[in-house]
């Protein structure tokens, strides 16, 4: 990889972590990398330090930074974990699935993932993927539910459909949920007055972000059957060295051309793995980024891409950095970023979440802005809670034109009076500012309706800028904080669909479907309320009506 202007190009190791840079400017990079040595900015995370962000910030860091020592700190979960594996093999379970949104799935999946085990995930209000979960061996099935708080809509509505059908089996169903959480939360009092098989204390100082390596990425990954010593092992391996203040420090260095590149006017981080055997990285990396960086009006925007060749990389312009996760961290030399920023990135698993952590944080110094608050996340969920109680009474939002099997509904921008699908996408697409971006969000079925996946590319081929992808409402845990806080320049299409086949919500007054549906509406309302463009198409047909508006892209 070499910068635009051939000025700034080098490497670094720390432990078995590659990395080679490219900036537009080496001193003024190497200047800000010395600062960061000079101010003791790595020691100082390292030693748990909450002023490095500021006073307003300093409430905040000062319960948010023991993600620091948890390659020592986590040790103890191993055998615990190991153990209640063994016992659940020995009844001829072994089937994980795991309820969990945002950091509490996002890194179970990724280590799961990357390691080759089986784990089935749900962070889905779809009523087709949580009946797909259901229809498995329940005989051979345990359900690990993951929560801080234990209040997450979509978590305990997984818990309770689960409990409901392992009794309509005949199976205890104490016995086959296990629980993670925080101590003192309603979930954990909840859970041990139900009796439930284990309940896992996560360390209450991590954010769950920041929570990969604690009992939220453990728990599920180890019953799965992760060797969690060697994921220890390897965060372990760069503990020491991504707390010192040294000049080659790749948490330091990666920190710093996140941070300066933002403040340059590149302020989206876009991904591509080049052949890794890391699966799914950017998912979760993304969560990390967007969650602790967008706010304030500021932030990066992570976008994952399907390859280095895939639009959005390849054509990328002067506000993306560009991420290249290769096998031995080593650039491939044909590729020169617009912006001048860039970097290729390798080494196992352990070690990069360690890594990217420290970066994010450094990043958020050099920002501006506190990397573990998430201030504008409940505002989706308190608009989804007030359409739930409503959800009898309220009216549909009536549509501004009904295409084919789509019907659409705009929000924050006037669409004027389009004559079709393909008018109004135009019409949306215009409200799309220079060096903005588009986010497709995605209220399906990620395991039935793929081909909604690829809109992210057709998208950015069109428009020429940077396009991510979500399927909702996981999104709402990761990028969703990004999208009221951070730069006011994205535009926002929604994707939802007729349901076929709903599920009710034991004990509670809305099915999955009405829950889905309130998520979706309530966040585009708040979108709308941030001055965010919103274009709302609704399929009577998913497959067909996917094909449709392809095709009108």
């Amino acid at each position: 990889m070499t910068s635009a202007g051939g000025t700034g190009l080098a490497g670094t190791q720390t432990g078995p972590l590659r990395l080679q840079f490219a900036y537009p400017e080496a001193e003024s990079y190497a200047g800000a990398v010395e600062k960061l040595v000079a101010d003791r900015v790595a020691s100082r995370i390292a030693g748990q330090d909450p002023t490095l962000w500021g006073p307003d910030a300093e409430p905040e860091s000062a319960i948010r930074l023991s993600w620091v020592s948890l390659a020592d700190s986590s040790r103890p979960l191993v055998p615990e974990i190991e153990g209640l594996r063994a016992e659940l093999l020995g009844e001829g379970v072994d089937r994980v699935v795991l309820a969990g949104m945002g950091g509490s799935s996002l890194a179970p999946e990724v280590i799961c993932a990357t390691a080759g085990v089986d784990l089935v995930t749900l962070d889905t209000t779809d009523a087709g993927q949580v009946r797909l979960a259901l229809a498995g061996d329940l005989s051979r099935t345990v359900v690990v539910v993951s929560s801080k708080s234990g209040g997450t809509v979509e978590t305990d509505s997984h818990r309770r459909v689960f409990e409901k059908a392992f009794t309509d089996q005949g199976i205890d169903a104490a016995q086959r949920i296990v629980i993670v959480t925080d101590p003192g939360s309603p979930l954990a009092k909840a859970s041990a007055e139900a009796g439930y098989r284990k309940v896992f204390l996560a360390d209450p100082h991590v954010g769950g972000r920041y929570s990969a390596l604690t009992a939220f990425g453990l728990v599920p990954a180890g019953l799965a059957g992760v060797d969690l010593g060697a994921l220890l092992d390897d965060a372990g391996s760069v503990t020491a060295a991504l707390g010192s203040d040294d000049v080659q420090n790749a948490g330091l260095r990666l920190g710093a051309l996140l941070g300066l590149a933002h403040n340059a006017g590149s302020d989206k981080v876009v991904f591509a793995d080049l052949g890794t055997s890391i699966r799914g990285f950017g998912d979760w990396a993304e969560q990390l980024i967007a969650e602790s960086t967008g706010k304030d009006g500021r932030g990066l925007l992570p976008v994952v891409v399907e390859s280095a060749d895939a639009p959005g990389f390849a054509d990328a312009k002067q506000d993306a950095i560009l991420v290249q996760l290769t096998a031995d961290g080593a650039a491939d030399a044909g590729y020169a970023p617009a912006s001048g920023w860039g970097v290729a990135v390798g080494g196992p698993l352990g070690a990069q979440i360690l890594m990217w952590e420290y970066a994010t944080a450094v990043a958020g110094r050099l920002i501006g802005i506190n990397p573990f608050d998430q201030p504008n996340v409940e505002e989706a969920k308190k608009q989804a809670r007030a359409l739930l109680d409503a959800s009898g009474d309220a009216p549909a939002d009536p549509a501004v034109l009904t295409d084919g099997l789509i019907a659409a509904r705009v929000a924050g921008f006037d669409a004027g009076s389009p004559g079709s699908l393909a008018d109004l996408l135009t019409a949306f697409l215009a409200q799309l500012p220079e060096l903005g971006y588009v986010s497709v969000q995605a209220y399906l079925n990620r395991l039935v309706d793929t081909e909604a996946t690829a809109l992210r590319a057709a998208i950015a081929r069109r428009t020429g800028c940077q396009t991510t992808f979500g399927w909702g409402p996981r999104f709402l845990h990761s990028t969703g904080q990004y999208h009221k806080g951070g730069h006011p320049n994205g535009v926002f299409l929604q994707i939802t669909a007729d349901v076929t086949e709903d599920l009710t919500i034991p004990d509670r007054p809305y099915t999955f479907a009405v829950l889905q549906a309130a998520q979706a509406k309530g966040d585009a309302a708040v979108l709308a309320d941030h001055g965010r463009p919103v274009l709302r198409l609704h399929l009577s047909e998913r497959a067909a009506g996917l094909s449709q508006l392809l095709q009108a892209l």
